[in-house]
């Protein structure tokens, strides 16, 4: 479904990620976890073409990155760190708009927006401006859009920095509950109470995979957080990385 192989990316002499190798089936929630400047967000900028990879190779539900974009991209759903709605706009509009990109139109479009809408609890919002809708409900329409296309994988960078613990727990929960539904959600966080037991963990730090294995073993007898502190903290110096 998802393959990273030996990806390597420098900001100049700065290194970003040093041989990225990430492989992720169907129907799973893996959260990408690292600290602040580990390469979290350089990774999904690569992975949407943000930017180019010249070194390894990515490959998106079958269909490689580099030989294939358009292909690929079409395969992904992306929710960016940053909001990127149009504020004046409904939230039906939105995804109407978002849809017409995507190059589709008439009576399926309405069937998918009230699916979507109807998956994130959302249908009731549906007329209402994105400008009057608070950070959680702003960020569930953004996962709704990212949807509206009916991808394969889910790449949320981030999704609940800013927003209170009630929406974190919503926004994580639905998360979840897509993967739970066939969907692959790739979540990039540093927040380790986002990740259950079950999940999926990969941890970056200073652009290197250090660990790759479910949260539960990964905490083994102690806990994820214990985990991923022993192992950022004993990680080898290495050059100076940004991301």
């Amino acid at each position: 479904m998802f393959s990273v192989r030996d990806v390597s990316y420098s900001y100049g002499a700065k290194k970003a990620l040093d041989k990225v190798s990430i492989q992720l089936d169907a129907g799973r929630f893996c959260a990408l976890l690292g600290p602040n400047g580990a390469g979290k967000s350089t990774l999904f900028s690569l992975l949407t073409r943000l930017l180019v990879c010249t070194e390894g190779s990515i490959r998106i539900a079958g269909y490689d990155l580099a030989r294939e974009p358009r292909k690929a991209l079409a395969r992904l759903g992306v929710v960016f760190q940053q909001p990127t709605l149009d504020l004046d706009m409904s939230v039906s509009w939105n995804l109407s708009y978002f849809a017409a990109l995507q190059g589709l139109s008439g009576a399926p479009v309405k069937r998918r927006i009230d699916a979507v809408l109807d998956r994130l609890d959302m249908r009731e919002r549906a007329r209402e401006k994105v400008r009057d809708l608070n950070g959680g409900h702003r960020r569930r329409m953004e996962i709704a859009r990212a949807l509206i296309h009916e991808p394969d994988i889910l790449l949320l960078d981030e999704p609940t920095v800013g927003l209170d613990t009630a929406s974190r727990t919503a926004i994580t929960s639905h998360a979840h509950d897509l993967a739970d539904s066939g969907l692959l959600v790739f979540w990039a966080t540093h927040l380790v109470d986002e990740i259950r037991p079950a999940d999926d963990v990969v941890i970056l730090h200073r652009g290197k995979v250090l660990a790759h294995e479910t949260a539960g073993e990964l905490a083994r007898d102690g806990t994820l957080a214990d985990a991923f502190t022993t192992l950022t903290s004993g990680a080898p110096g290495q050059q100076e990385v940004i991301g």
